[in-house]
């Protein structure tokens, strides 16, 4: 009798087995053997390849009264001390937390204010088992001793996949989504859970530490901030120029007053130059008589636009040849209501200087 097992038990002192095989070699389980199982496991009695029992925390004795399932398909049911034969697997439900997950590469997506860009992201996710006859089935089967690192590709593989469709379809700025990692890890655990309950596992939790873009992307936006820090360019030019000529001043102290002075004077010119570069030049009424010519053209002229009062509603906007044709087909008359951007409130065609001459080019109806 001293080679029965009597004492079926698991003490995991790993921080990564899911799957423990009880190690039943060629001995055998004989009726009456203490099974226990601790907190956080599940144990599973396997006779000849399919699932008899299961058992939660506790402690059994392994008998036919709590082991009905086992002894009807072994034909127990009388009682009888007989040893018997069964896979026992031990099955760890505790949450197995900080399993990381990441992209190896850019991901590309279609951004609403860069257009197409590529993205890097990575996070930690936790996970347990919750449905043990599912997971022995379709993912460890009848592997003695299965651990997260022989699923955890596989996971990350399904959390990067399912994880960046779920930022795409969220339409989240790229500038937003360093402010929006909450959401974002709550869309991507509600696309994701459905796959790990295929497999008997529920995700607990799932966090998103970090998406970025590429360096060289990131340098050309830390440029686009500096220049809304800078502001105006022409008045940037100058404080560095006036930086410049300071420290010029301050090394010439002691040395050739009169070479001072004239790299102060070099410097002041050098500084209205600088400015002058920045500064959009604008024609002066003043010169144009003169015969002096701008250096940079006036501003096109906006030609203006008028709104119409037909029947209640306003229609347009329309330009004044258009405004032309219409009164010459009769459609614009000096009593129709208009408006254009400017005005306080709607006023007869007929009053509006500028409109007031295309009446006085539309010829009168024809006599009789």
């Amino acid at each position: 009798m001293n080679e029965f097992v009597d004492i079926i038990e698991w003490v995991d002192t790993t921080s990564n087995t899911l799957i423990w095989k009880f190690p039943r070699a060629d001995n055998e389980i004989k009726m009456g053997a203490k099974l226990t199982v601790r907190e956080s496991q599940m144990a599973l009695f396997m006779n000849e390849g399919s699932f008899a029992d299961v058992y939660s925390h506790g402690m059994y004795e392994l008998t036919t009264q709590n082991m009905p399932l086992l002894t009807t398909l072994r034909g127990w049911q009388y009682g009888f001390h007989s040893p018997f034969k069964a896979d026992v697997f031990f099955v760890s439900t505790r949450q197995f937390t900080n399993q990381k997950w990441g992209t190896s590469n850019p991901v590309m997506i279609r951004d609403a204010e860069f257009g197409p860009v590529r993205l890097r992201a990575f996070g930690s996710f936790n996970f347990s088992i919750s449905d043990p006859q599912t997971f022995l089935k379709q993912i460890s089967a009848t592997n003695p001793d299965f651990v997260t690192d022989d699923i955890n590709e596989q996971l990350r593989n399904i959390a990067v996949s399912r994880g960046m469709d779920a930022v795409a379809s969220a339409k989240i700025s790229v500038l937003d989504l360093a402010g929006n990692y909450e959401a974002i890890s709550k869309l991507i655990t509600d696309k994701i859970q459905p796959d790990f309950a295929e497999m008997g596992l529920n995700l607990t939790k799932f966090l998103v530490e970090n998406i970025s873009l590429p360096p060289e992307v990131e340098a050309v936006l830390d440029k686009r901030s500096e220049m809304g820090i800078i502001g105006n360019l022409g008045a940037y030019a100058q404080f560095q120029a006036a930086n410049a000529i300071e420290e010029s001043a301050q090394n010439s102290i002691g040395g050739n007053l009169g070479a001072a002075g004239m790299g102060l004077g070099v410097g002041a010119a050098m500084m209205g130059q600088v400015g002058n570069i920045f500064q959009q030049n604008q024609f002066n009424p003043a010169t144009a008589g003169s015969g002096a010519a701008p250096e940079m053209p006036p501003p096109v002229p906006v030609a203006a636009e008028y709104f119409l009062a037909v029947n209640g509603k306003s229609e347009g906007p329309y330009s004044l040849d258009q405004l032309n044709g219409m009164a010459a087909a009769q459609n614009f008359k000096s009593n129709s209501m208009v408006w254009k951007k400017g005005m306080a409130a709607w006023a007869a065609a007929g009053t509006v200087t500028e409109l007031a001459e295309i009446f006085n080019n539309v010829p009168p109806p024809l006599p009789g």
